[in-house]
């Protein structure tokens, strides 16, 4: 059996033109949704996976109709195939019950790796180079050395509460906890 999934990103767009397609491509059941490419919850496209037995097809007008991006495009097809289920992208000619578009297939999961790969050391690359540049990477401190005297004597002084000396230095409670327990110790004077 083939089995059509069709979506648009928004109400102004039309399915009729994907559902035309999967029509004449000979899909016995066409699923269709509106919703945005980049939301995960697709209700649509879970009920056609739902309906899928073993030598079923799934067809789409075009790949960015099914997946988020090239990693959710390839999950998806991967799981197709474990249920024994084929694929088919009508714009592109991709068929995976032929050997041609598994092969297809397999070229799109290697370059989805090598551009994560390419990803993952392009960021450590940049993080060593700023490391050598003396900048550590994470959020910004909220107390610098003069603010962070203050906070603590304000703290050891007791005048103060808790509350009161957060407020007036716009820092969370945790915050003011951290740093009056991370402080550094005072030298000893000379006796």
């Amino acid at each position: 059996m083939l089995v059509g999934y069709a979506r648009v990103s928004t109400q102004d767009q039309n399915l009729e033109l994907q559902n035309d397609a999967l029509s004449k491509a000979g899909c016995d059941r066409i699923f269709t949704e509106v919703i945005g490419g980049a939301r995960s919850e697709r209700t649509g496209l879970q009920e056609a996976l739902k309906i899928l037995r073993s030598g079923d097809t799934l067809v789409v007008w075009r790949l960015d109709r099914l997946g988020r991006s090239l990693k959710h495009l390839i999950d998806i097809v991967n799981h197709l195939r474990e249920m024994d289920v084929g694929f088919r992208s009508l714009q592109e000619s991709i068929d995976t019950t032929t050997s041609g578009g598994k092969l297809i297939f397999h070229m799109f999961g290697a370059l989805a790796e090598f551009e994560r790969d390419v990803i993952r050391e392009r960021t450590q690359a940049g993080l060593q180079a700023a490391r050598a540049r003396g900048r550590q990477g994470g959020r910004p401190r909220v107390l610098d050395g003069a603010k962070l005297a203050m906070v603590c004597a304000m703290y050891e002084d007791r005048k103060h509460l808790p509350d009161d000396i957060c407020k007036a230095m716009g820092i969370s409670r945790s915050t003011l906890y951290r740093s009056v327990s991370n402080k550094p110790a005072k030298p000893k004077g000379k006796k």
